[in-house]
């Protein structure tokens, strides 16, 4: 799985940096820095609902349940991260 967060203007403005940092020490926590890639993206297209991230390459089991291949989460900020990713991203990681 790849994620990517907008390091756009808004999204920069709103703190972008902070959420990959934010990120990559969720990762870390839940030992699965070898599962997902995380890298920076410009513009995603939601300026209005940042910081956005986009997760791309998801399991067949996810594409099945979600019924596509990426997913948009919006409003992230370094206190929501760790929540987002147990809650959204990782039942999504197929195991």
């Amino acid at each position: 799985m790849v994620i990517k967060v907008c390091v756009g203007s808004s999204c920069h403005l709103r703190g972008s940096y902070d959420v990959i940092d934010a990120f990559k020490a969720v990762l870390k926590k839940h030992d699965m820095e070898d599962l997902v890639d995380l890298e920076a993206s410009f513009c995603l297209g939601f300026c209005a609902e940042g910081v956005n991230a986009k997760m791309e390459e998801l399991a067949v089991t996810s594409v099945q349940k979600l019924g596509e291949n990426e997913l948009f989460v919006h409003n992230l900020n370094a206190d929501n991260v760790e929540e987002v990713f147990v809650n959204q991203i990782r039942p999504l990681i197929e195991l």
